[in-house]
């Protein structure tokens, strides 16, 4: 089946945003969206895994043995996830402190392993790049717009510049419950958008 490539893009953005449709990936997205930053930060890394595993996955498709399909995207994945590690803790250590473990455990972030056994296991690697970065897309907006509203809330900030005095902050949105809390009514607000039109 033939599909339009702007769809596919478009796809991971509003269709099957991983974050406030899908549902997918809430770990990271609770755990490091307490800036704007961090969020972005997050996305873009995981956008990169995604991108060249699906690529990698969909070129290699037709020649890994069923038995061992999962186990080989897995390898995969951890192959270029060990690479982002690499070049973050040379290029951005203070970002790569920041995110910690979770830098490591996108070799097991479900939207990744999910779009390489849905999508590219099954489409071409133009296709397959196309997804990645559409999904990887939605996954940094979803995050980003997190940690922005966090970050705001919290301590009156956003990417570092100041919109209000900080003593004006809510503790309670750069601590785990605002993470919920954002979370929750974002996607709330993204249900009664979609329900209204």
């Amino acid at each position: 089946m033939k599909r339009n490539k702007l769809s596919v893009v478009l796809n991971g953005l509003i269709t099957e945003n991983p974050t406030f449709v899908l549902m997918l990936g809430m770990c990271p997205t609770l755990g490091t969206t307490s800036s704007a930053l961090n969020g972005m930060g997050m996305g873009l890394a995981t956008s990169f895994v995604l991108i060249c595993s699906n690529m990698a996955i969909s070129s290699v498709k037709n020649i890994i043995p069923d038995k061992v399909r999962i186990p080989s995207y897995i390898v995969i994945i951890a192959t270029f996830v060990s690479l982002l590690q690499m070049v973050m803790q040379a290029y951005v250590p203070a970002l790569y402190a920041s995110l910690g473990i979770f830098i490591p455990l996108i070799v097991v972030n479900c939207i990744v392993l999910a779009r390489a056994e849905s999508f590219a296991s099954k489409n071409s690697v133009f296709d397959s790049a196309l997804d990645g970065l559409g999904i990887g897309l939605g996954f940094t907006m979803a995050l980003t717009l997190l940690g922005s509203i966090r970050e705001l809330f919290g301590t009156g900030k956003i990417f570092g510049m100041t919109i209000f005095p900080e003593q004006y902050g809510i503790l309670v949105f750069v601590l785990a419950p605002g993470a919920f809390i954002v979370l929750g009514y974002l996607i709330a607000i993204i249900n009664r958008i979609k329900k209204v039109s």
